[in-house]
């Protein structure tokens, strides 16, 4: 092992030292105080506490009192919260001089006590609040001067019962694509900023975690523990992250310390239940059997002078009784899946001062899947310390580990995964046999039926139960920085990032199983990765205000490394199943390890300047200097520049006279931002190695298998930006919209190249793509009142897609996936990516039109398909988006959480086994109900027949492709925040309870026949978005939750 890369040993130590750190909190927090430590101490003895005083918190607006308010005696642990009335009541300690009061959405106040007992406190709304500071790459900057796109989401609007942080996400922020690849415990995510903007090179954007860059998203992280997440979308918002922002960024902030001088300790709960949301619509043991009997039947009419087409249930005495009747209907939907239990425990302790703060969060999660035997377990214990022991110094450091524990199912594009099986098993086998019968306590498999010829399949609980593949991930990610305000106006900070991870994952497959790569005698595999990356960043940040401006410029440099090792080892032909994946010398067949390690690197030089001049003219000049190992030799650096412009109108001297509009700005922007996320061995020739007969003898031999190409670089993303922003009518109408162009070139393809090289193709930067659409986001204060408070918040996008170039020649692409029967997508110039490609279903063929059927080798009752394939669908959508609707009644609160999806086609690939290979398996009950017969020769469904499919039978047709819109109920949410003075007997600052129901229902067209219409069945293949072969489906959950403050 790389002695570089950490030892995970050092893991186990960190829960002690977090216990170390949350019991030395109070002390620190008295100490930054000079208090003692009886001072320090919360009692309730009446002689710690001088003075009663009391008092109304309301809407500086409207004059409605405000409930729920935090007013706490400053650098203490004594607060209250208000009543329905905004009023309060508070008792002073001894040393208390200050209240502060703060609330969500409003301007936090510090208010001086003295000798006063009533306060009558208004708090002014920061909603909008164009002073308010973002989060952007390389520090913040006021709401005012920023010129990008950039989405903004704070801890209150992410989804509180979600494991995963991007499904949290989802529908949030206009422009940002959020798919759920899976509905497993752990199940993956593909997120797509304003489109796709590539052909071979990944998608993902770019994640920033406290300021340090990830790879592979943040499913990680403790959702409870994010702060803010700002989407960086445009490329004056990117250009600052250069050759890898062309996919946008997004920006995670997590907590920190407390710094009001108090302990504060929150803990959070949610339970929950989850059931399969969809069920397909299968046959049932009578249907299944009745396609048999019909299929038998049909055979001579493909195989001529066939005679035995009855079947003979004396060879099944177990499965059929004297009449041919099946003894067994198992729905197998139900049989593998359950009630799933999961929780969620998470306890944040905050404490510290503003120049002394520490911070810790515990995390225990435990999922079920719905399919039996699948689970998922993550711990995380998460430390933030951050100090200023000097004026000019402050540093800190953040640090996480996490461990995910899980037992996962194969969830592959194809194959005989338990996604299919529950489908496609046949529902006259039980799922084990009883006492009495010949396999007595034995899981069934279709080779059981022996009157029948059915496909190959263990039954997925068997699959489920005795197909073990434990997987363990530990990451240790963490974050230290130093910074030094060299004078009032510039500060130098340096700052080290690390990211360790280890995953492992331990494979057994016992010998009883139907095993998918046809070896049923026992299997046992294991495999590790090991991710090491660091690094570097050093930058000056400069500040002045002039009389009428202001200027910030930032200047800095970055260094990343990456190194990733692997390993792999298989074993088959085990004895028994005793060892499991414990023993592999125990097989009879140890197959050679193999390994992999690699490690890229780069540098980067950055800048930002902003000028704003009299809070109305902003301008923003942004450049990124980077150098990758992973391009060509002549291809090292790229320079990446962007350019912004914003107007301020509303701060206009004529704009005094507008009252109803309270915010008016307009911004533009321009740059390039480039994908460098296209492998690391693509710009070198590549060796391969054999061996072959020399003089008798066979000898090892290396032979080049690709060209190297020395001027390989980045795929390069144009970007043009408008937007505005309004606020209107005392900020109860607020409107984001934004216009943008997209043209992505130097996309990598193969190139041809002559015959005399040895070889067909080079890859080159030669494709182009191109995106333009709109994102608009709508929020509404519809009612604001003493005690009822509603929003809505409407966002969409708009994204057209449109392939630009395709290399010298433009010929047509066909990317795959290649499944049955050749790629079902392609890629041609003028057409957007994410087309499908196959023959038009015209019907089926008719009696009447026999001679033309066999003119073209078919049967009446046979799929009448074009002769030629073409384009007959695409899986991008025109339009994403979310309606939320979130109410304030008194102490409840109710949250409505909508997400649509308009334009996009599903191909059911699974059509092809559930529906056309009839007799051979289960599937869809349509094959039988509307099947083609004598008498119903107007149907797109084919003849019912038995036996495998050839030739235009396993090629994708339109038959296959539906309307893929829908709208999804994501989140029901209702809340009740508990009273102050009934909360306080318990020793409580707050309490607030929820029931909520996660994915309540979708309405989408009657012509799908899947489990959900969002999940594509081939993960992060871009080319496959809504291909649907066999999905892990998407649960509705039902949870129950709490939070306590102390």
């Amino acid at each position: 092992m790389n002695k570089k890369i950490q030892s995970y040993s050092s893991f186990f130590l960190i829960p002690l030292f977090v216990i170390a750190l949350v019991m030395a909190v109070p002390a620190t927090a008295a100490s930054d105080n000079a208090k003692t430590a009886d001072q320090a101490e919360i009692t309730v003895s009446d002689a710690d506490f001088n003075q009663d005083v009391s008092g109304r918190v309301t809407d500086a607006s409207t004059g409605e009192p405000l409930v729920g308010v935090t007013v706490m005696v400053r650098n203490t642990t004594t607060g209250v919260a208000t009543d329905s009335d905004g009023m309060f009541e508070l008792r002073i300690p001894e040393g208390g001089q200050e209240l502060v009061v703060s609330y969500i959405g409003y301007v936090t106040q510090t208010i001086a006590i003295g000798s006063q007992t009533v306060f009558n406190i208004s708090l002014q709304q920061d909603i909008a609040m164009l002073d308010d500071l973002v989060v952007v790459g390389y520090g913040v900057q006021r709401r005012s001067e920023i010129t990008g796109s950039v989405g903004i989401v704070t801890p209150d609007e992410l989804t509180p019962t979600s494991f995963n942080a991007l499904q949290s996400l989802r529908g949030k922020v206009a422009g940002v694509q959020i798919f759920t690849n899976s509905g497993a415990p752990s199940g993956s995510n593909r997120v797509i900023i304003r489109g796709t903007g590539t052909i071979n090179a990944s998608t993902d954007p770019l994640y920033i975690v406290d300021g340090v860059a990830m790879e592979g998203g943040i499913q990680f992280l403790n959702p409870n523990d994010i702060a803010s997440i700002e989407v960086l979308k445009d490329a004056s918002a990117t250009a600052i992250y250069g050759a890898r922002g062309a996919n946008g960024v997004i920006l995670v902030s997590t907590t920190r310390g407390g710094t009001d001088g108090a302990v504060n300790v929150t803990y959070d709960n949610n339970f929950s239940l989850g059931r399969m949301a969809g069920r397909m619509d299968v046959m049932n043991a009578q249907e299944f059997m009745e396609v048999q009997r019909i299929g038998k039947a049909n055979v001579p009419l493909w195989r001529p002078g066939f005679t035995d087409t009855s079947i003979n249930y004396s060879l099944d005495p177990d499965l059929f009784d004297g009449s041919g009747n099946p003894l067994y209907d198992t729905d197998w939907q139900d049989a593998a899946t359950r009630t799933a239990f999961s929780q969620d425990h998470n306890l944040r302790i905050q404490g510290g001062t503003e120049r002394s703060s520490i911070g810790a969060v515990l995390n225990l999660t435990q999922r079920e899947g719905i399919f039996l035997n699948n689970y998922m377990n993550r711990y995380s214990v998460k430390v933030t310390y951050d100090v200023q022991p000097r004026e000019w110094l402050r540093m800190g450091t953040n640090m996480t580990y996490s461990r995910i524990d899980e037992n996962h199912i194969e969830e592959g594009g194809g194959g005989q995964d338990v996604r299919r099986t529950i489908i496609e098993m046949a529902p006259i086998l039980p799922i084990t046999w009883p006492a009495g019968t010949e396999r007595a306590g034995m899981y069934s498999n279709s080779t059981h039926a022996r009157s029948l010829t059915l496909e190959g399949q263990s039954n997925p609980v068997h699959r489920l139960m005795e197909d073990t593949r434990l997987r363990e991930r530990n990451n240790l990610f963490g974050n230290t920085y130093i910074a030094v305000q060299i004078t009032p106006n510039l500060e130098f900070r340096t700052q080290l990032g690390l990211n360790n991870e280890r995953y492992e994952e331990r494979r057994y497959e016992t010998r009883t199983l139907i095993a998918t790569g046809g070896f049923p005698d026992g299997r046992a595999a294991y495999g590790s990765n090991q991710v090491f990356y660091w690094q570097n960043e050093n930058f000056l940040t400069y500040q002045q205000d002039f009389e009428n401006s202001r200027l910030t410029a930032v200047l800095g440099a970055s260094w990343q490394e990456r190194r990733f090792t692997s390993f792999f080892q298989e074993a088959r032909g085990f004895p028994d199943d005793f060892f499991s994946f414990n023993n592999f010398g125990a097989g009879t067949r140890l197959f050679s390890p193999s390994s992999n390690a690699f490690e890229w690197t780069m540098n980067s030089y950055f800048n930002r300047i902003t000028y704003s001049l009299a809070d109305t003219y902003v301008f923003t000049f942004t450049s990124r200097l980077d150098g990758s190992s992973r391009f060509g030799a002549d291809s090292k650096y790229g320079f990446f520049p962007s350019a912004g412009f914003a107007w301020n109108a509303s701060n206009m001297d004529f704009f005094s006279d507008i009252d109803f509009i309270d915010l008016l700005r307009f911004r533009t922007s321009y740059g390039v931002t480039g994908n460098t996320e296209i492998g690391v061995f693509n710009s070198l020739a590549t060796i391969g190695g054999g061996t072959t007969l020399i003089g008798g003898g066979r000898e090892s031999t290396s032979f080049t298998t690709r060209l190297p190409n020395p001027e390989l670089e980045w795929e390069k993303t144009y970007q043009f930006n408008i937007g505005t922003e309004v606020s209107m009518f005392n900020n109860a109408i607020d409107i984001e919209l934004d216009y943008y162009y997209k043209f992505t070139k130097d996309l990598l393809l193969a190139r041809p190249v002559p015959a005399t090289t040895g070889f067909t193709t080079i890859l080159d930067n030669i494709g182009a793509v191109s995106n333009q659409g709109i994102d608009m986001k709508i929020t509404t204060q519809n009612i604001r009142t003493r005690d009822f408070f509603w929003t809505t918040t409407l966002n969409f996008n708009y994204n057209r897609n449109r392939v630009e170039r395709l290399g010298a020649g433009g010929e047509d692409i066909f990317p795959g996936p290649n499944w049955v029967s050749g790629s079902q997508t392609i890629l041609r110039v003028g057409e957007p990516v994410g087309n499908f490609y196959g023959f038009i279903r015209e019907g089926t063929w008719s009696t009447a039109e026999a001679a033309q059927a066999a003119a073209r080798g078919f049967l009446p009752g046979e799929a009448k398909r074009s002769l030629d394939r073409t384009i007959i669908g695409n899986g991008l959508p025109d339009w994403t988006g979310s309606f939320i609707n979130s109410v304030n009644f008194k102490q409840f609160d109710f949250l409505l959480d909508f997400q649509f999806v308009l334009g996009a086609d599903i191909m059911q690939q699974f059509l092809h086994t559930a529906e056309d290979r009839m007799a051979l398996t289960n599937g869809l009950r349509t094959q039988l109900t509307n099947a083609w017969t004598e008498s119903n020769q107007n149907t797109m469904y084919q003849r019912i027949r038995h036996q495998p499919l050839a030739g235009q039978n396993t090629q994708a047709d339109s038959h296959w492709i539906v309307d893929g819109s829908y709208l999804r109920a994501n989140l029901i949410q209702l809340g009740y925040t508990f009273d102050p003075s009934v909360v306080s007997r318990l020793g409580l600052a707050s309490l607030r309870v929820t029931a909520s129901v996660d994915n309540a229902f979708v309405l989408h067209s009657s012509d799908f026949k899947g489990h959900d219409p969002e999940a594509t069945s081939w993960g992060g293949n871009i080319h496959a978005q809504n291909i649907f072969f066999y999905q892990y489906p998407r649960p509705r959950t039902f949870s129950l939750g709490a939070r306590l403050q102390f």
